[in-house]
């Protein structure tokens, strides 16, 4: 039977989920009983205020830390108790709050230095530096991806720290992430470096899942397809952007601080 043009488009398959993650630290819950799904080509942004356990639940997701309780699965595999190294193998790779970039190398060298695993270049170190001349193609399309294409033989401490966190995400990104987590890639940027990141973020979602920890609402508003806010280690809502920023919990959480 033919399907009609308004036959309801099939969702998204889920490619990262969490069921009843906990975390605690001592007495302290850090994370309670959260419950996550991303999907592929979807932006889903994890927010809420100072201290409501977004790194935490990030870093429970990556397995930089062992969750207390609760179980995480990996396009159908259970991660829960696999160590951090081999879930970025899987294809779970993360960013961090502060740039993570070999300052004294050029643009072009940082993400052939990230090419290396994924090319099966970075146990062998016997080989001449030559030897990664054919990692030049793939590192100057991921250049031009992330609009670095004019500072491509530029040392890293040269850049601003706009431009260093989009090379940090460029190295990311040679990492062939099936889910990409960036935690505050906006974060101290200036408004232009802004615009470029965001416009970056929705062309990678096109292709692989983007969960990103983010304060600039307005960014979340405008590239983010989910949004689950947090509030002391819990759930607090979630939904499109209209929706949570409509709900009167979340603007009493933000105190008003939130973006309509």
């Amino acid at each position: 039977m033919a399907v009609t043009a308004t036959a309801k488009q099939e969702e998204p398959r889920v490619v990262l989920s969490a069921r009843g993650l906990s975390k605690s630290f001592g007495a302290f819950m850090a994370v309670k009983n959260v419950d996550l799904d991303v999907h592929h080509a979807r932006v889903h942004a994890l927010i809420g205020p100072n201290g409501a356990g977004k790194t935490t639940v990030f870093n429970l997701l990556t397995k930089f830390l062992q969750p207390t309780a609760g179980s995480i699965t990996l396009m159908g595999t259970d991660i829960t108790r696999t160590p951090p190294d081999r879930v970025a193998r899987m294809g779970l790779v993360r960013s961090f709050q502060i740039s993570a970039v070999f300052p004294h190398l050029t643009v072009l060298d940082n993400v052939r230095v990230a090419l290396q695993r994924p090319s099966g270049l970075s146990t062998q170190f016997w080989l001449p530096v030559s030897s990664l001349d054919r990692l030049n193609a793939r590192a100057d399309e991921l250049i031009e991806t992330v609009g670095l294409k004019r500072e491509r033989n530029a040392l890293a401490a040269d850049l601003s720290y706009g431009r260093k966190r989009v090379l940090e995400i460029a190295t990311t990104l040679a990492l062939d992430p099936k889910v990409l987590l960036l935690d505050e890639p906006m974060a101290g940027m200036g408004q232009e470096d802004i615009g470029t990141v965001a416009n970056i973020v929705r062309e990678v979602a096109k292709t692989r899942a983007v969960l990103m920890v983010e304060h600039n609402l307005s960014v979340v508003a405008d590239i983010c397809h989910h949004v689950t806010v947090l509030q002391r280690g819990e759930i607090l809502a979630e939904g499109d952007y209209a929706a949570v920023s409509a709900d009167p919990r979340v603007r009493t959480a933000y105190m008003g601080t939130e973006e309509a």
